[in-house]
């Protein structure tokens, strides 16, 4: 089943009842609404006059669901992930902790080529040539050593949006919905490695000590142009510049539920991730060689 994602951005109070989310909206009818718990995958709180109660969060926690909180200009800053997400996760993080590095620069390696033969199916879609990313893709070598990636998103980039785009954090289009897709796509992942029973903290590559997030950031660097393709052919006929609107937080919202190839099968997004964190699980305990991700 495929699980849902709900945003909340009106004053709402959510509570709890028989397992199931009660929402009660803040507005002149006073509606109330219920939802099974065990249904969502993603809640997005987008409303400073949003209340939740203590039992909601840990029925949230119980399910494996990934509550994301936004700021004041209404872009995902925080995330609510369970301490426990696995029966087994003492052992799993110990092993995940002692993966050599030879063996991470490997799994970098796998990750980095998945991620450019993904981008070039990107250009590829939209009419664009690919040889660039194809030969760029056959040079990577263990743990991006050449630097691959930056050569490829510099001419990926390029080709798309023309030489002076530049990937940042601006609240103008296509930034700001590439940094919104992105955002629910780290959440999705950062759930599922949880759930996996590894820490999303300690990367296979990302190092940062102010980022508590490096293994997820690690792990969705293949899923990134997913989220590009919805972006661009959400933008396709707006004006250059347009801001995050409603609209198109509703349609970027329906990430999780993108349906994808991996391992030869169609899987939503949301199972897909599970896939490759599981995959990924195993090339740390040494009964897997590599991980699994999806292709464009």
């Amino acid at each position: 089943m495929v699980k849902r994602t709900l945003h909340f951005g009106n004053p709402a109070h959510l509570s709890t009842s028989k397992q199931q989310l009660v929402v009660e909206l803040k507005n002149e009818e006073r509606s109330t609404k219920t939802i099974p718990i065990e249904d969502i995958g993603v809640v997005v709180l987008e409303h400073p006059h949003i209340t939740l109660t203590s039992n909601l969060l840990e029925l949230l926690l119980e399910n494996q669901v990934a509550l994301i909180s936004c700021n004041n200009k209404y872009m995902p800053t925080g995330l609510f992930m369970p301490l426990e997400g696995n029966s087994e996760q003492t052992e799993r993080m110990r092993t995940q902790i002692d993966a050599s590095e030879p063996l991470k620069k490997q799994l970098w390696q796998q990750t980095i080529k998945a991620k450019i033969h993904n981008q070039a199916r990107t250009l590829e879609t939209l009419g664009l040539t690919t040889t660039r990313l194809e030969n760029l893709k056959s040079k990577v070598l263990s743990g991006d050593s050449s630097n691959c990636e930056a050569q490829a998103a510099a001419h990926y980039w390029s080709a798309i949006y023309g030489t002076k785009f530049k990937r940042e954090r601006e609240s103008n289009s296509p930034n700001a919905q590439l940094n919104y897709g992105y955002a629910i796509l780290r959440s999705v992942v950062a759930r599922a490695l949880t759930a996996s029973g590894m820490l999303p903290t300690f990367g296979i590559h990302h190092k940062n000590k102010y980022n508590a997030y490096c293994l997820a950031d690690d792990i969705m660097e293949p899923y990134r142009p997913f989220v590009d393709l919805v972006v661009i052919e959400l933008l396709e006929n707006e004006e250059p510049g347009e801001e995050l609107t409603k609209e198109h937080k509703i349609e970027l919202l329906k990430l999780p539920q993108l349906d994808m190839e991996i391992g030869g099968l169609k899987r939503p997004l949301f199972h897909a991730v599970s896939l490759t964190t599981a995959s990924l699980y195993k090339c740390f305990e040494g009964s897997q060689r590599k991980i699994v991700y999806p292709e464009m």
